[in-house]
């Protein structure tokens, strides 16, 4: 069944602008290239947002390689400032801080924040755990610095999209059991959570249709685990959605579209983090597909932007009322 009547008519032009090549290790590398080389044209053209940005090297644990960040920040130097560990999006499979700069640089400039970007290994070439212990890594080194980056460290937060979000769940469940570092909030954009979507027998039917498809779904968690989606020896910190507890965790935005693919399991990842007492806030956005919150010019999206961006605010020491 097709689902394009469903979309949001400001979406559609945007839609039938896209390409969908079928994702596969084949087309993997060129894809990777194309974006990054995107990215790196746009970061060169002048925003206007007087930020700063620089790199970072930060040695890996345990004999694994330096993890790369990126730190953008605002010009004007302040102590005590809100810190956001952003875990770019891509599948696990692309993706990196270049190419998540409009958000990031948005994010810093309107929160008055410091952002880590966090360039992690990426899939099938690092498996899990690697991905998510460099994530680690950099949240360890942003708790540690916290002073020297002016982050309050009782104000840092982790804020993801799809992959990266799935990510950034995966972390908040592994600093919560190792006890450090602590996280005032999560900020997920449609988070990839459930490795079990890609093996559901009844899938709902009006999602997965566009963009980020089950088939790319599969590849994604296939390249991400080394092992077929759906098995019952899948770790929890791999796939959010398997932890038995989620009592513990700090407070999380999950934004979705009703016709993304990860809709139903950001549904239910949401209903049990509320049982769990933790507080939760969910928006959305009918006629959305993955990705749709990059429109530049669609009122829904603009919506989802802002939305994000007022969740954020409510963790931010500088707002009134944090």
């Amino acid at each position: 069944m097709s689902t394009y009547h469903l979309v949001d008519p400001e979406l559609q032009p945007l839609l039938s602008q896209l390409e969908h090549p079928a994702l596969d290790a084949q087309v993997l590398p060129a894809m990777r290239a194309q974006r990054q080389a995107a990215a790196l044209d746009n970061a060169a053209r002048d925003d206007g947002l007087a930020l700063s940005m620089t790199e970072h090297s930060i040695p890996g644990q345990d004999g694994a390689p330096p993890v790369r960040v990126m730190v953008i920040a605002p010009l004007a130097v302040k102590k005590g400032r809100m810190g956001i560990l952003h875990i770019h999006g891509g599948g696990f499979l692309m993706g990196s801080p270049e190419q998540s700069l409009p958000l990031t640089r948005l994010t810093a400039s309107r929160q008055d924040c410091v952002v880590v970007s966090v360039d992690y290994r990426l899939s099938p070439e690092t498996r899990f755990p690697g991905p998510l212990e460099d994530c680690f890594t950099a949240l360890a080194w942003m708790a540690q610095y916290a002073g020297e980056l002016g982050v309050d460290p009782r104000h840092i937060g982790v804020m993801g999209d799809s992959a990266g979000a799935g990510l950034a769940a995966g972390l908040a469940l592994l600093a919560r059991d190792r006890g450090a570092p602590a996280l005032a909030f999560q900020n997920l954009m449609y988070p990839m959570l459930d490795d079990r979507t890609v093996v559901e027998t009844d899938p709902n039917p009006i999602t997965g249709e566009f963009i980020w498809t089950r088939e790319s779904n599969r590849f994604g968690w296939q390249s991400y685990l080394g092992a077929e989606p759906g098995g019952e020896d899948i770790c929890m910190y791999a796939a959010a959605a398997r932890a038995n507890y989620l009592g513990g965790l700090p407070p999380a935005w999950i934004g979705v579209g009703t016709l993304d693919l990860f809709l139903d399991e950001n549904l239910e990842y949401a209903r049990r983090l509320i049982r769990a007492g933790v507080p939760v806030a969910l928006n959305v956005y009918p006629g959305g597909f993955h990705g749709f919150n990059g429109d530049p010019n669609a009122d829904i999206a603009r919506r989802a932007r802002k939305d994000r961006q007022l969740s954020l605010s409510r963790f931010n020491p500088a707002q009134p009322g944090a």
